[in-house]
Parts: C-alpha cells; structure tokens; sequence
C-alpha cells in the first residue's frame, strides 16, 4: 500500500467491561509502542455508534465490530479490513453481513498467558477437591478431603489454539500427560498427542481432566454432549473455557448432582451474566467464575492493540493478515 494516510475508525461499546474500552489515553500509548506505524493513520474513536456512519464514510480500517452492520458495502464504501477485539465471533455469525472482499481478523493470542494462569489454579483445585472443601467450609463441617500429587494425570484439552495452548502449557506445568484433540491430527509442540474430534469418545474414558478450548462453531456446538459425558469415569473433572453452547451444561449439572464426576470449572455459561435463580449456582462441587480466565484486567488493550499494530504492519505492506477469521467456517 502507498505511503497515505490510513483512515481507522475504533468503535467501543459502554456495555463492555472498561478492560476492553480502547481509550485515547490506550490509543496513544500504543501509538508511542509503535510510532513508525502510528504516524500513518488517522484515527477516530467513536462509542456506541454516536459517530459510526460519518467515519464509515472514509474509514478504511475499523477496531471492534459495530452493533449495527446493515447495509455496510453502502456504509462503508472504503472498508478493507475489520478487526474484532475478541477472540470468539460467534456472536457474529452468520457473517453474511461482511462486505466482499473485506478482511475479518479477531483477537487469537491475546489470551493464552492469563488462560495457563487460570488453569493452573483450575486443574489444581479440581484435584484438591477444593469445590467440596469450600461447600464444606460454608456448611461448616470438617471434613479431611486427601488427594495426590497431580503429576501423572491426564489432561485431555479439546481445542488447541491460544487458549487451549496455554491450557496444555499450564498441564505440562503441574506434570500431567497433555492430549489434545482438534480439527486435525496435527502436532503441538505443547501436547504429547494430538488427535482429531472424531477420536474425542475413545479418548474421554481415560482423562483425569477434560478442559473445552475451542470456538463455537456448528462444527464445535454440544461437543462434549450428553452421551459423551456419559463416557466420563466418576474421578474425573470438566473446565470450560470457551462457550457454554459447546457442552451440553444441563447433563453435566446431572452428573454433578448425582456424584458421577468430582466437580467442574465453568468459565462460560449461558446466558450471561447468570440470572440469580439459575440452578447452576447450587449444584455440588461446581465453580462458576463470571467469563474472567482468559482477559487481562490490566492489560488487555495494550496486549490486543499490540497485537494488532503487528498486523498492521501486514496490512500496509498488502502482506496477508494473521488471525483472519473464515466468513464461511466462522473462525
């Protein structure tokens, strides 16, 4: 691309927490990490639409996706490339509102060290049995609840992108045996096999852990289903880190109340935020964290904007972008 200015339009939403508002004190911190790319655009900020169609108007390049996206082709007659500041799109699907020939990249690495982080305390709890001792403190009974050293057991981690990376990482970590389960076969330098989701119902008898990694996708939807929980041994533990439409919630609050799994870490649950008087929230031996393992508190934007500042770098030099999301596949 020629040496002109760039037109970016970034668009914030109040309705998100203020870890993901790219702020213009964020902005020109990021643009002071990365001055040489920075001095080649021309940046408007808009929230909630207040500004949207007077930048689309020119805007070539747009950070977050608009709440409106109707008639973009018209809207949006410059736009080449849109960026999403989360790593899951399904919210988006289907993206038969994308322009042609617009690239849709989403944030894929921005997650994975605070992911490890979260699941070295996830598989260490489950392990501890740490939901029953809590349930036990609130009850106010004492009970001694032994357990092993971790180091031996099995993780089986289904998804192995960012999060799920930094899931086997955290794994490898506390000493467990690491099988991933993705798309394909296809090695991870962080797992010690790898095998394709056709192969998930033979592999789930043997985990000491199962821990969802992946995007929702129709391919991905009640992946870990009914009947494959069923396939479950009674020691075992379930971490879900991605969406709550990738297991079947329902069957595993069954297994839970009856005493056929030692407990679970739901990151994700559906709808969020949780209504008050779920039956979620009183089934035994069950963690439920607000959709928090995965985001910075501190440092989300700085390490999304970084991120994106390297794939401008592609852009401008009209090299192929990374993370660029499949309008057809929906990741």
């Amino acid at each position: 691309m020629a040496a002109r200015s760039v037109h970016v339009h970034i668009e914030n939403a109040r309705s998100n927490a203020s870890i993901f508002h790219i702020t213009p004190k964020r902005w020109k911190a990021a643009c002071a990490r990365h001055h040489a790319l920075a001095r080649r655009l021309q940046v408007t900020i808009g929230w909630d639409g207040d500004m949207l169609d007077e930048a689309l108007a020119t805007a070539q390049v747009v950070v977050g996706v608009p709440q409106r996206r109707d008639n973009l082709s018209a809207r949006a007659p410059a736009l080449r490339w849109l960026h999403a500041t989360s790593a899951g799109v399904d919210g988006y699907l289907p993206l038969d509102w994308l322009p042609a020939g617009v690239a849709f990249t989403n944030n894929r690495g921005a997650h994975g060290v605070k992911a490890e982080q979260f699941m070295c305390m996830a598989y260490t709890m489950l392990h501890t049995r740490m939901p029953q001792i809590l349930a036990n403190q609130h009850a106010h009974r004492w009970e001694q609840l032994f357990s092993p050293t971790l180091a031996g057991r099995t993780a089986l981690i289904v998804g192995l992108g960012d999060l799920g990376e930094g899931a086997a990482r955290a794994a490898r970590k506390l000493g467990l045996r690491v099988i991933g389960v993705r798309r394909t076969a296809r090695k991870s330098r962080f797992a010690d096999a790898v095998h394709p989701y056709g192969k998930l119902e033979k592999l789930l008898p043997t985990a000491d852990f199962v821990v969802l990694a992946v995007p929702l996708t129709p391919e991905t939807c009640n992946l870990l289903s009914r009947k494959r929980l069923a396939l479950m041994n009674a020691a075992a533990g379930v971490i879900n880190i991605s969406r709550a439409g990738v297991a079947d919630h329902v069957a595993l609050a069954e297994k839970l109340q009856r005493g056929e799994l030692a407990g679970a870490v739901l990151d994700v649950v559906d709808p969020e935020p949780l209504p008050a008087d779920s039956p979620l929230w009183g089934v035994p031996n069950l963690i439920i964290t607000p959709h928090i393992s995965c985001d910075d508190g501190a440092h989300y934007v700085d390490i999304s904007l970084d991120l994106w500042f390297e794939n401008l770098a592609h852009f401008l030099h009209d090299k192929p972008l990374r993370q660029r999301v499949d309008p057809q596949r929906g990741y």
